[in-house]
């Protein structure tokens, strides 16, 4: 479908990047905020001047003030007092705090600053890796990225996954067994094993992940969860995995950063006992691609050309997937690696994701 003149127009196209421009100064401003801790200390501890926040967070009162009239202006933060320039004082509105401060709610957005944040220092990587064909990985991403990952999948995980999955009349029976073994394959800061562990406590749960930082981060969130007994976690490659070990595995939004996506889901379908399922959690893409997406492609190919994609052919050989990842492409893989079945299950409104069951 071709667009139309009028939003290709100079005029048209030069309005729409200026508003993107705003949108990135909120995005990055929001990780200032959030990383330096401004948000949290003007929700627990109350309305502050420059100052005062300053104080109390270990910053510069200088750079506090730009933030703080930034935030106002913008309309996230709210100007309870007006006075000399640092004596304003400064609140956040519930609607601020719950996004920006609130790990438990599902509208909780702060992690998506960080991972985008990330990308900054990595751009000189990107542009050599967009020129050669290599990669950047998520290591070399660092905290901000696998922390931003893990924490806005984790309120989901928490709130609506024992739901979404009980919704699933015969999957849910599977899981309640004595005795049932887990596995959940790459499973980043390990709130979805968490989860699983809590949504079925006769069952053993077990993450694994390629990242040590993410195994380690995995395992510390398990201990304080308190169920490190039940869940357990560990560093390396799914291809080594036991045979015929577990009764039912999970993937969740994992898939699409694989390099070598079919090798995986072979290796897994052998650790599973004989005609067990993989679920697979990824994106919530559309069936086909097509010009003029709707706001979740937009959103997906932005994950892609700036994480996924280079993270996926940082190893090689890569199948270089991208966040995108079409239903089609997934049943390719599926097949592939030797599952006999592929369906999309009615699990909906789950975030921005899709699951499936191959078996």
């Amino acid at each position: 479908m071709e667009p139309s003149t009028e939003s290709t127009s100079g005029d048209a196209v030069a309005q729409r990047l200026f508003g993107a421009v705003l949108g990135t100064v909120d995005l990055l401003s929001a990780f200032l905020g959030d990383r330096l801790g401004w948000y949290r200390s003007l929700a627990e501890d109350g309305p502050a001047t420059p100052p005062e926040l300053a104080a109390r967070t270990g910053t510069d009162a200088r750079y506090a003030r730009e933030w703080l009239e930034q935030q106002a202006v913008t309309g996230l933060l709210r100007l309870d007092s007006d006075g000399a320039a640092d004596e304003r004082v400064f609140s956040i509105p519930p609607g601020t705090a719950e996004v920006l401060t609130d790990p438990n709610s599902l509208n909780f957005l702060a992690p998506i600053a960080r991972m985008f944040g990330a990308v900054g220092p990595a751009l000189p990587r990107l542009l050599e890796a967009y020129r050669t064909g290599g990669g950047v990985s998520w290591d070399e991403l660092g905290d901000d990225a696998r922390e931003g990952q893990s924490d806005a999948n984790r309120p989901w995980f928490e709130r609506q996954l024992a739901g979404a999955l009980a919704g699933v009349a015969d999957l849910h029976g599977l899981l309640t067994r004595p005795g049932v073994r887990i596995l959940d394959v790459g499973s980043g800061g390990g709130w979805s094993s968490i989860a699983l562990g809590r949504a079925y406590p006769a069952a053993t749960v077990h993450g694994i992940d390629i990242d040590q930082p993410s195994v380690s981060m995995a395992a510390e969130n398990a201990r304080a969860a308190g169920v490190a007994d039940q869940v357990r976690f560990s560093h390396g490659d799914a291809a080594d995995l036991p045979a015929d070990h577990y009764d039912v595995a999970f993937a969740f939004e994992c898939v699409h950063d694989m390099p070598r996506p079919v090798e995986v889901l072979t290796a897994v379908r052998k650790s599973l006992t004989p005609g067990a399922p993989l679920i697979v959690m990824d994106e919530a893409v559309a069936e086909s691609f097509a010009p003029d997406g709707d706001e979740v492609e937009r959103l997906m190919y932005g994950y892609s050309i700036f994480i996924c994609l280079p993270d996926g052919r940082s190893s090689r050989p890569s199948a270089a997937t991208g966040t995108v990842l079409r239903p089609a492409r997934l049943r390719e893989y599926a097949q592939a690696a030797g599952f006999g079945s592929f369906e999309v299950l009615p699990i909906t409104d789950f975030s921005l994701f899709r699951f499936y069951r191959l078996s």
